[in-house]
């Protein structure tokens, strides 16, 4: 480790050396005391201009071509088209400006390095050109904004009536899950009631609560509108499932949804991908502490008829924890043990 520190100091003193010798020369020049204004490093340092263009050039394209398979994963929802076509429409856009201004960005070191016979013009302005490149700009950022939007809108908007509703609430480092039972509403929740055996603050007075169950994974038909409502118990947290195109924060405080259609099932996306190992995930992107990386969950996509017969076999949280029962009024209780 020593021998390791003491080799990082020796080369950031010969670059203190280097540096101060490089100024030296420069101050040299403009005081007029060295009239070789252009060594041969210029040469040199021109040319490595169009070395690191096409080394560095050449290794992104490498690069992005080889893991394009890691980078661009299927697509499991019907939204996710609209998303991943609005994502490589943006990259074709600002990928082709992006390239044309690097590359002229280091030819022009090159094809203008100074030579003692050549002088440099000087072109104060244009205005033709301030228009060009300020109103260009202005119309393709319009349109990209503007159906970015509308994709936005349409997936954050009131989702269909018949939607399944999943409510996601993260905390410090987990996801809980809780489906709404027969009745397909959620009940209430309070974060005041959050306790060791109620740590979703669900409200039991609420009789619209007492036939919500809980779930270790999250399960969704194909083809059937799903609305995940999401929250957050302590910090901020991120709702991530890259195979549907979602992604939504979990913000205390302030309740979150996005509603999607998935349309591959787990078992189908298993043989898409040749791995019967496979599962869609949610994971956390906002690192929330230490065991952020804890943070995940699986998503199981059914066909429907499999989803309507999961859904009969799970039991509520008053089924599974009587003790939650405690101060509910005698109305609800009877309402529970129908349910």
């Amino acid at each position: 480790m020593y021998g390791f520190l003491i080799a990082v100091g020796v080369v950031l003193l010969l670059s203190i050396v280097w540096m101060v010798y490089r100024i030296q020369t420069l101050v040299s020049v403009v005081k007029g005391s060295d009239k070789k204004i252009a060594s041969g490093s210029n040469k040199v340092n021109a040319f490595l201009f169009l070395v690191f263009l096409v080394a560095v050039g050449g290794l992104m394209f490498w690069y992005s071509i080889k893991e394009f398979d890691n980078y661009q994963l299927p697509i499991a929802s019907e939204h996710g088209v609209v998303t991943d076509r609005l994502f490589w429409i943006t990259m074709a856009v600002t990928g082709v400006i992006f390239i044309i201004t690097h590359i002229l960005l280091f030819i022009f070191p090159y094809k203008y390095q100074y030579r003692e016979d050549r002088k440099a013009s000087f072109y104060p302005e244009n205005n033709k050109l301030e228009v060009i490149w300020t109103t260009v700009p202005a119309l393709v950022l319009t349109v990209l904004v503007i159906t970015g939007w509308m994709a936005w809108s349409d997936i954050t908007a009131p989702a269909p009536e018949n939607a399944h509703v999943v409510e996601l609430m993260g905390y410090q480092f987990a996801w809980d899950i809780r489906y709404p039972g027969q009745d397909k509403v959620l009940g209430d929740n309070d974060y005041r009631l959050t306790s060791a055996i109620n740590p979703m603050g669900i409200d039991f007075t609420d009789q619209k609560s007492v036939d919500d169950f809980p779930s270790p994974k999250v399960v969704i038909p194909k083809g059937e509108p799903v609305l995940f409502k999401i929250r957050a118990r302590d910090v901020l947290h991120s709702v991530f499932a890259p195979h549907m195109r979602l992604k939504m924060d979990a913000v205390p405080g302030m309740p979150t949804r996005f509603w999607f259609v998935p349309n591959k099932t787990t078992a189908e996306m298993r043989a898409e991908l040749n791995n019967p190992d496979f599962n869609y995930e949610i994971a956390c992107t906002e690192i929330c502490g230490r065991g952020h990386n804890a943070m995940r969950r699986v998503i199981e996509v059914v066909e429907p008829a499999e989803y309507q017969k999961w859904l009969t076999e799970q039991k509520t949280f008053l089924q599974m924890n009587p003790a939650l029962a405690e101060g509910i009024e005698v109305e609800v209780k009877e309402v529970a043990e129908i349910q």
